[in-house]
């Protein structure tokens, strides 16, 4: 099993230095990837409803940096973490350009770039940015992903769709990886599962929060689905990696009376929850130790990794 966090992107911890310290510690504790969260813009107002929280209120903040610069900084004093856009939402940028920073990124990074995506939530933020119509961001997602695609493997490169259109291009230099970084699909609604069949090299939800747990067996439905989309598209569902973000981590003691969520409470119950989704084919656990100051998410993360992690085989 690997292990991955959240790095900070906003509020007291969105901070160069502080951002520096938790990546570099994490890198030292052996977490396998960082993960880093997506918004360009914050409408004032915002009647959307947030899919991961039970009463569809966003928690976010005001503030917060954009998420391919951030890969890029933390690239340039990193050498082993995985380094993984989670999720970038597909609609929010040009296709060409955001290809080629990601190319861009690989080639820096030689070689540690994963495309997690994702279609997006917040129809004002769509608006804001002249993004595709938020009730066709499924379609121009499916576009988007076959433009990279083309990118990162042709030269020259040429795409006419719906959404974008160009004639015999030159996007040079193509990524390390190869083929093309892998791209990782976010969500668990069924057009999502789609999605992962077709485009995904990997499937990246989040669960384990009271609007969207994904208990046991509930994922392994899920993970059943999948393999027959991912059969009907003529792939190989074995050689997809499921990666499975758990924000709720807590090894605090749950209090009387109230159930315990996943991957909370002492750590032999952490590492029991963590050997339940293992046995069901997830390769990585992503976990969101964040809080301030940054000497307390270390704080976190050095415990999973000498209390928790040792459990677990």
């Amino acid at each position: 099993m690997r292990y991955g966090f959240y790095l900070p992107t906003r509020g007291p911890l969105g901070n160069p230095d502080d951002i520096t310290e938790i990546a570099r510690a994490g890198e030292a504790l052996g977490y396998a990837t960082i993960v880093f969260g997506d918004h360009i813009v914050f409408p004032v107002t915002v009647a959307s409803p947030y899919p991961y929280t039970v009463d569809g209120g966003f928690p976010g903040v005001g503030d917060a940096m954009e998420q391919l610069t951030l890969m890029s900084f933390v690239a340039g004093f990193t050498t082993t973490p995985r380094l993984v856009a989670s999720v970038l939402v597909l609609p929010h940028r040009n296709p060409l350009a955001t290809a080629k920073i990601l190319a861009t990124i690989d080639v820096l990074s030689k070689g540690r770039v994963t495309v997690g995506v994702g279609v997006g939530w917040m129809r004002e933020e769509f608006e804001a940015l002249g993004a595709p119509d938020f009730d066709k961001r499924g379609a121009a997602s499916n576009e988007y992903l076959e433009i990279f695609k083309k990118c990162w493997t042709r030269d020259p490169v040429s795409h006419d769709g719906e959404f974008y259109s160009f004639k015999d291009l030159h996007c040079m230099p193509h990524p390390v990886q190869k083929p093309h970084p892998p791209i990782w699909i976010g969500g668990h609604s069924r057009a999502a599962l789609r999605r992962v069949a077709k485009y995904g090299d990997g499937w990246h939800p989040v669960g384990a929060t009271s609007a969207s747990p994904l208990p046991p067996a509930e994922f392994q439905g899920l993970l059943d689905q999948l393999k027959q989309l991912t059969e009907a598209e003529g792939r190989d569902f074995e050689a997809l990696t499921i990666s499975f973000k758990a924000p709720s981590y807590d090894p605090g003691r749950v209090p009387e009376g109230h159930d315990r969520l996943l991957f909370t409470g002492e750590p032999e119950r952490i590492a029991e929850d963590i050997r339940a989704y293992e046995a069901m084919g997830v390769d990585e656990v992503v976990f969101d130790f964040r809080s301030p100051p940054a000497s307390k998410t270390i704080e976190n993360m050095d415990h999973f990794m000498t209390e928790v992690a040792p459990l677990v085989t």
